[in-house]
């Protein structure tokens, strides 16, 4: 009996700390993305697409960051068809430090390009496309932590500005359910002023 609590009371040490380190910074995911503006003039619009990003760990409290991301959404008005695409990279800095037990305090910065198309074409064949992008930078800081081994969350708040944008708060929650310490689902919301983001994926932490 003695041996058996000893084995257990090893075990469940040895537990501790794999709790603590399953907090990675290097990882690249993939999946669904959904954008949804707010405008009721336009009646709400949302575009469907994917997306793709990543992390890579530089040292024990710097990593760095990137992704892409593209959405689209088809209007038809009579015979006439209108096509837009959405797309927004994005290539960052980021800063971690232990904040408690499982919780880490991370601040990051990165450049953001926005692009979007549009091609409207008419019901007589003739076509009419626009073309257009802007550069911004985005400021985060947040939290992230792992409320049990199987799970992870985090929350950030921030703030978005360009030179053809008007200064926008920046804030995202998502969270992740780990099969095993590699593969896992992950989920997250961002608003930035009358636009909403979504993302659903898979992810593969190193």
């Amino acid at each position: 009996m003695k041996k058996s609590l000893m084995l257990a009371a090893i075990l469940a040490g040895g537990a501790l700390p794999a709790h603590a380190a399953d907090l990675s910074y290097t990882w690249i995911e993939g999946g669904y993305a959904q954008l949804n503006i707010d405008d009721d003039f336009l009646g709400d619009p949302e575009g469907k697409g994917g997306y793709v990003r990543g992390s890579y760990q530089l040292s024990s409290q710097a990593y760095v960051f990137g992704g892409y991301a593209r959405v689209s959404e088809d209007y038809s008005y009579g015979g006439d068809r209108l096509d837009v695409d959405v797309d927004e990279t994005e290539l960052g800095f980021g800063f971690r430090m232990e904040a408690g037990d499982n919780v880490d305090f991370t601040a990051d910065i990165a450049l953001v390009r926005l692009g979007a198309d549009a091609e409207v074409r008419f019901a007589d064949g003739d076509r009419f496309g626009l073309d257009d992008s802007t550069n911004a930078g985005r400021v985060t800081v947040g939290l992230r932590g792992t409320p049990s081994p199987r799970t992870e969350a985090w929350i950030k708040g921030g703030y978005l500005d360009g030179s053809d944008l008007d200064g926008e708060f920046v804030g995202t929650l998502g969270g992740q359910f780990k099969f095993n310490p590699t593969w896992g689902l992950v989920a997250e919301g961002e608003v930035t002023g009358d636009f909403t983001r979504y993302f659903a994926g898979v992810r593969a932490s190193f």
